[in-house]
């Protein structure tokens, strides 16, 4: 499997900055896997993907957990359509997981900043995107989209990964009618059972630092509770704001590792 290979004080010191400014970002609009991913990727440059994709989760999985739980606190969120959906997101989440033991995602590194691109694109066009909130569906029919955007989004996460909870948000603003601030606070239940459930089948294969968690853990959480208080206080704005530069940082630095490194 992966292999455990003991951290350095300067090693762990950086993994975990960088665990919670992914935390931070995460909870506001996702993204946070732009941060932490690569950081692991850089510091421990001889472990299998799958192993520091598993460890990540091992963090993230705790940050969008408590932003879940901050969110629920101030916005009422639709929990019985929500419920299925978690457990639709949750299949999907271990099919995308099962097939990164089998298959590689390389095909989908020169797709990625594209779709992004796209992403930002309409987002910056269409200026009243996601400012109010209107959900276009009601009962079964919003139940059906939200369990097609947790099972797609849901595959993708497992089996790569960045900009998953983004691509949560987007879809929910734009297909559901949602505004950015409920997309977001929606966006990371299912994003903390698509982390869990990824969680799951790499620990069963054994592709997860253990030693790494809890550190890890905390700073995610940290950063988690602080980005939340922010987009909660600031709201669908700041969320917005957020999201445009996070979308625009992913595309960059997916656009830089697809076709210049």
């Amino acid at each position: 499997m992966g292999g455990v290979r003991q951290s350095t004080p300067m090693e762990l010191l950086l993994v975990t900055l960088a665990s919670a400014l992914a935390g931070f970002m995460d909870a506001i609009v996702g993204g946070g896997g732009l941060i932490l991913v690569p950081a692991l990727f850089a510091t421990y440059v001889a472990a299998t993907p799958a192993t520091l994709l598993g460890t990540n989760k091992s963090a993230s999985v705790w940050g969008t957990s408590f932003a879940t739980w901050q969110f629920s606190r101030r916005i009422a969120l639709p929990w019985r359509k929500l419920w299925v959906a978690v457990a639709v997101t949750w299949v999907g989440s271990w099919l995308g997981a099962y097939a990164l033991t089998l298959l590689s995602p390389d095909f989908l590194r020169k797709m990625l900043p594209m779709i992004m691109l796209l992403v930002l694109g309409y987002t910056l066009a269409r200026k009243d995107l996601g400012h109010t909130h209107a959900p276009r569906w009601e009962g079964r029919q919003e139940t059906v989209a939200l369990c097609l955007i947790g099972f797609v989004i849901g595959c993708y996460d497992g089996f790569f990964g960045p900009g998953t909870g983004s691509f949560f948000v987007f879809l929910m603003v734009r297909l559901l009618g949602y505004d950015f601030l409920n997309a977001s606070a929606c966006s990371k239940l299912l994003n903390a059972t698509s982390n869990a459930s990824a969680l799951a089948l790499f620990s069963w294969q054994g592709h997860v630092w253990w030693h790494l968690t809890l550190a890890l853990a905390v700073a995610n959480v940290a950063g988690s509770l602080l980005g939340t208080r922010l987009a909660l206080r600031h709201g669908t704005g700041f969320v917005r704001t957020m999201f445009i530069l996070v979308v625009a940082t992913l595309t960059l630095k997916t656009g830089y590792d697809a076709f210049i490194r």
